[in-house]
């Protein structure tokens, strides 16, 4: 079997049209599965239209849980908690789950034992059944944490798929922006699509997460979403691409038609020529960069 190749897409704000791009990729890359490892906002699925969905819960890090029969309100646990996670109501102590942060010290404290650490549901990852292929993906409970285990949790269980049905690529949906999730999403991947505007935020954030790729030492290719919208700033990516010898895979023009495609929960490049000739582009540069290599 092939080495599993995996490619990301990913940007360095939201709303550039990474999802997008990423749906409209999987409309035509033959045999791979699918993964969205923006766990904290995850929205693929809206233009995949997943079926069959099986789910599993995702647990997070461990947080206190006082047994008010066992409790002799000796207040140690409110004075030793440095997250201020520990409170009194209607004469009981009890644990705000949102501040605690799973040390275990109060546990450790406590001279009665009262204190028991509980593992917390914060997620599910799920995998489906989809017209374009196997899909993978999760949804994070509001607020919760370890996000970026989730993320590394939706590529394995994509990998896990891979081979187990002998398919030698992955496209994963990456999060916007270069912290924890994104660093999770793109290390160890072999190309990262990374799709800008031209914007003055759109630059500054291309900026960003190509010194985040180049870190890991992952080729790279930039996608110019609505390019049209502001010419100069157009140019001004294109000579920061010739300056880091990234290639400009493909531009992509502004579209009322797109707009109204996705409007509707409708997979745009099927439509409009706009989005479908560009991609079409996008996937030679694949075909030559990394799938057939």
């Amino acid at each position: 079997m092939k080495k599993v190749k995996e490619i990301v897409v990913i940007s360095g704000k939201g709303g550039t049209g990474k999802t997008t791009l990423t749906a409209a990729l999987a409309d035509i890359i033959p045999g791979k599965v699918i993964v969205d490892a923006d766990v904290d906002a995850a929205n693929l699925y809206i233009l995949l239209k997943p079926k069959n969905i099986r789910a599993t819960d995702f647990t997070g890090k461990s947080t206190a849980k006082i047994d008010r029969d066992e409790c002799t309100s000796c207040n140690l646990c409110r004075e030793l908690c440095r997250f201020h996670a520990v409170n009194i109501e209607d004469g009981d102590y009890v644990i705000d789950h949102f501040s605690c942060d799973g040390c275990g010290l109060c546990r450790i404290a406590c001279p009665v034992q009262a204190i028991k650490m509980e593992e917390q549901i914060v997620g599910k990852w799920l995998i489906a059944d989809t017209e374009y292929g196997d899909f993978v993906y999760a949804r994070l409970v509001p607020g919760a944490e370890n996000s970026g285990n989730l993320v590394t949790m939706v590529r394995h269980q994509g990998k896990l798929i891979a081979e187990e049905k002998n398919i030698d690529t992955i496209l994963i949906d990456g999060s916007p922006g270069i912290g924890c999730p994104v660093t999770a999403a793109i290390s160890g991947t072999d190309l990262a699509i990374i799709v800008t505007e031209p914007t003055y935020s759109g630059i500054s954030d291309l900026q960003r997460v190509f010194e985040l790729t180049s870190h890991f030492s992952i080729k790279s290719g930039i996608v110019i979403n609505r390019f049209d919208i502001n010419p100069e700033n157009t140019k001004k990516i294109a000579a920061f691409a010739r300056e880091k010898g990234i290639p400009v895979f493909a531009r992509i023009p502004h579209s009322h038609c797109v707009i109204e495609e996705i409007t509707n929960s409708r997979l745009p490049s099927r439509k409009c020529k706009e989005l479908s000739q560009p991609v079409e582009k996008i996937y030679d540069h694949l075909k030559r960069e990394l799938l057939c290599s």
